[in-house]
């Protein structure tokens, strides 16, 4: 990118900073609000630019494309002239036809040694993985049950045995909406059965209580059945109508997580290796800056976490939309190109379907911090997941089985995502946001990092790390060094903003498909 004015100097004549981000670009971002009549990037503001909005660098013509980061984000709805201000009034969205070139550009890594790789303090879980957190966790098959969870985990809390189990993060009821009035043989039970078994094998887990009521259409003797899944010290199972009413099933969930904690407290933090990390990457409610400075920054600690031999998770599909097919050029084979495509025009087919348009996203917020089309929120979206190959393509909450930069399919909505990547097996979160996304993520931990430094300071309670000062100088890998090494220190132990604050027990939000009968 190239900063079109310095920083500015103090005194009243600092010209206002703005950014072309590609030669191609006809249009530049102002770092600064821009008033009219002000000059910057060689032309005179027509109207005023708020601080991440566009200005024209060039004369268009009705129906010329608009360029930003050398890529169409849309179309002119009339003849704009150099120095207005781009935005909904002015820049039309309609489909790019896009050039895929399968493959064609996949990058190879350079690992870094097994003895030089980076190390996190982790808990070992006996099927070799690693968890960056030790909760013990009660997962509901229906929301009729879903109190009784919440009752369970309150009495814990209000109990204070939590203090006689320093290795334990806390006992955690994540609860739904759903679980019956569902299509029981369609695609609505396989994505719940997945979700919640995923989170129960999250390595953030250390034992998990699944409670239902027992009439219900997920029924978990039909998800037991699916995975071969047998009663164990970490692994209980019970539903009220069987135990006998609220009272006694919260008084037998009590006692089965009595003893679950004895056994988590028994787990302590070793050093593993950061080929151990999954990282799962979201942004929300971004802004104009968001692509410039938060999430290519994102990217460079990615790129420095493949190279470690770590994976992440790049997904929300509706915004990648628009860019997808950067991501096809990187894939490791036309297959993985080509399934990645095949998730794309289902979601043209859904938004159909449902007589929306892919363009209903970016949200107003979006479009008052600068973004203006789907196409432009996606290419700076789509910066989050680095440079390196892309090796695999995932349904949603489908277990993440291999290394490196991979896609999950998932709706742009963000607990929705994440809800998808950690049963996936995310067992770390980074969050990029320039409007201030209040998030978090039981069990697993999410950093929050803020596009502007406004954000930053107004939220400071919220944001982990300031990305704003790339628009001062910080450069894009340092930066995401920075990111990489305090994802480090969470995942062995070091409390997150979202999570000194108490957030992650109401972001599970499993996707919910087809009709509710």
């Amino acid at each position: 990118m190239n900063l079109i004015s310095k920083p500015p100097m103090p005194g009243p004549a600092a010209p206002p900073r703005v950014l072309r981000l590609s030669a191609e670009d006809n249009v530049v971002v102002a770092v600064d609000p821009v008033d009219a009549g002000a000059a910057a990037a060689g032309q005179v503001a027509l109207a005023r630019i708020p601080r991440g909005h566009k200005m024209a660098i060039a004369p268009l013509a009705k129906g010329e494309p608009i360029r930003k980061y050398g890529q169409v984000i849309g179309y002119a709805a009339d003849a704009i002239a150099p120095g207005e201000h781009v935005h909904v009034h002015n820049c039309l969205f309609a489909s790019v036809d896009l050039d895929y070139a399968h493959a064609s550009a996949a990058p190879s890594t350079a690992f870094v040694a097994p003895e030089a790789r980076a190390t996190f303090e982790g808990f070992r879980r006996d099927n070799g993985k690693f968890g960056t957190r030790n909760y013990v966790g009660i997962l509901t098959s229906v929301n009729c049950s879903a109190s009784v969870a919440k009752f369970i985990a309150e009495e814990v809390r209000r109990s204070g045995i939590l203090a006689d189990y320093p290795n334990v993060d806390g006992v955690i009821a994540l609860t739904h909406g759903t679980g019956c009035g569902i299509d029981y043989s369609g695609p609505a039970f396989e994505v719940l059965k997945r979700t919640t078994w995923g989170y129960a094998c999250n390595p953030n887990m250390a034992a998990v209580l699944v409670v239902g009521l027992g009439c219900e259409g997920f029924q978990i003797a039909k998800m037991k059945e699916a995975y071969g899944l047998s009663e164990s010290d970490v692994f209980r199972t019970m539903t009220i109508q069987d135990v006998g009413g609220t009272k006694r099933t919260v008084a037998a969930g009590l006692e089965a997580v009595r003893g679950m904690l004895k056994i988590a407290n028994g787990k302590t933090r070793e050093t593993a290796p950061a080929s151990e990390l999954m990282l799962a990457l979201q942004c929300g409610g971004s802004d104009g800056y968001s692509g410039i400075t938060a999430n290519p920054a994102l990217g460079r600690a990615v790129d420095l976490l493949v190279a470690d031999g770590g994976t992440a998770i790049l997904s929300e599909t509706p915004e990648i939309y628009g860019a997808e097919h950067l991501l096809t050029r990187r894939a490791v084979s036309r297959e993985v190109g080509e399934k990645l495509v095949g998730v794309i025009r289902w979601w043209e087919e859904y938004t159909a379907r449902n007589n929306q348009s892919m363009d209903n996203n970016p949200s107003p917020g979006n479009k008052a911090g600068g973004l203006t089309t789907i196409l432009e929120k996606s290419l700076g979206a789509a910066a989050k997941g680095g440079s390196t190959a892309l090796t695999g393509v995932y349904g949603y909450a489908e277990p993440v089985t291999g290394k490196g930069f991979v896609f999950m399919d998932t709706p742009g909505y963000d607990p929705v995502s994440a809800t998808g990547q950690v049963a996936g097996g995310a067992n770390i979160l980074a969050f990029t946001t320039g409007r201030g996304s209040a998030y978090g993520c039981k069990p697993t931990p999410s950093v929050k990092l803020a596009t502007n430094s406004d954000i930053y300071r107004r939220m400071i309670d919220d944001m982990d790390i300031n990305c704003g000062d790339v628009l001062d100088g910080v450069s894009l890998e340092e930066k995401g060094r920075e990111i990489f090494d305090y994802l480090l220190k969470v995942a062995s132990g070091e409390r997150s903003k979202s999570e000194q604050l108490g957030y992650g027990d109401a972001e599970f939000v499993p996707w919910q498909l087809g009709a509710t009968m």
